[in-house]
């Protein structure tokens, strides 16, 4: 009984929180809902004399997160057909004809190594697939500048070659 109790206590705390998450009034009563539903079911893993509203936002947080994946992944369309070949090949997301494409790559790498050194370092480390953390501990940055840079140059690169099509995302 003090459990339910303590758990219609929090119900005005997690609303604006399921708010920020979802951005739509009604999917966040749903999702505080559901919450209220799994703290329900798993009654048992809640340890008296913790922090009730930190367990209900990591059970909303992590409901959220599920959701969001799963519908992600609903809207990936695999075509069985015998063009699929097609679905992924660089010429239907490219306009123009393959030699177009090169030159446009090597206009893109040129615009990278025209960039001053304190971005293009971060940006290719960035691209090369590093994580922001990993970059930071590498060049001995704090983490907010590594993004700061990696934004910057993103943006210079942007107006450097505004003339390509939109497609292209850096």
């Amino acid at each position: 009984m003090e459990f339910e109790s303590s758990i219609n206590n929090a119900a005005q705390t997690l609303h604006p929180r399921a708010l920020q998450l979802t951005r739509d009034a009604e999917d966040a009563k749903d999702l505080v809902q559901v919450t209220f539903m799994k703290a329900w079911a798993n009654r048992n893993r809640f340890n008296p004399g913790t922090n009730l509203k930190a367990w209900l936002y990591t059970i909303m947080k992590n409901t959220f997160l599920t959701e969001y994946h799963r519908k992600r992944r609903q809207k990936t369309h695999v075509d069985l057909s015998e063009n699929q070949y097609l679905i992924n090949s660089s010429s239907t997301h490219a306009k123009g004809t393959e030699a177009d494409a090169g030159l446009n790559l090597s206009e893109i790498r040129s615009a990278i190594e025209q960039l001053p050194d304190v971005y293009k370092i971060p940006f290719k480390s960035f691209l090369d697939g590093f994580k922001y953390e990993e970059i930071s501990e590498k060049y001995h940055l704090p983490i907010g500048t590594v993004k700061n840079r990696i934004f910057l140059a993103r943006k210079v690169l942007k107006e450097k070659l505004k003339y390509f099509n939109q497609d292209y995302s850096l």
